[in-house]
């Protein structure tokens, strides 16, 4: 497909990315080669900062990331339409689109996320899709050495076990009443637990998807 887009004298092309269920348009960017291509490798929209001139993932640092569903280009072929899943907010205003004015400058709906909220990266989830990655491609590649890897040689029951055990050392921490040592047993939890999630070959919009319809 890559080889069917035609990029401008600077390597880039415009993409429109639309709100897969809604057909919503939420905002448009620029992608090369490159950019187009882990977009397509990872299904996470990836794009080309034309102002700090280097890729970036959508929902890096705030954790609103974009599922991809479907890529298309134009007769032309210079033109992308990218339809996704957006968690969070598209826009870094807030904003679930960032077409959210009409032509008389009047704000059509509300800004969902305090933007000081969406792009703090201490409040970020993007980490979680970050780990989850890493432990996805040592379940690939099974590198000597790696912890991920002995969990994936020794197999389910002992992946199991690792989150049982875990999971008794948080509720020790708790009981104890001590904050250090509960973040760092809850960590430990996470990072087995997201181990676990991908052994059984389960997302994590599965179960963003899950928290949201309960909300």
């Amino acid at each position: 497909m890559i080889e069917q887009v035609k990029f401008d004298e600077r390597g880039l092309v415009p993409a429109i990315i639309q709100d897969s269920q809604s057909g919503r348009v939420l905002m448009m960017a620029y992608m090369n080669a490159e950019s187009l291509g882990k977009t397509i490798e990872t299904g996470r929209t990836w794009f080309y900062s034309r102002s700090r001139e280097q890729l970036w993932m959508k929902g890096e640092t705030s954790g609103h990331v974009q599922q991809v569903r479907d890529i298309f280009y134009d007769c032309d072929g210079d033109c992308l339409l990218i339809q996704v899943e957006q968690t969070g907010a598209a826009c870094h205003t807030g904003h679930y689109s960032c077409f959210y004015r009409n032509a008389a400058g009047e704000e059509i709906e509300p800004a969902t996320f305090d933007p000081d909220q969406v792009y703090n990266p201490q409040a970020s989830a993007a980490i979680l899709y970050e780990l989850y990655d890493v432990i996805s491609d040592r379940r690939r590649k099974m590198p000597a050495g790696s912890y991920t890897t002995y969990l994936f040689e020794k197999g389910l029951d002992k992946i199991l076990k690792k989150v049982g055990e875990e999971n008794a050392e948080v509720i020790i921490a708790a009981k104890n009443r001590s904050r250090e040592e509960l973040v760092y047993e809850a960590s430990d939890l996470l990072y087995h637990l997201l181990v676990l999630l991908v052994e059984q070959d389960v997302s994590l919009e599965n179960i963003f998807s899950e928290l949201k319809s309960r909300r």
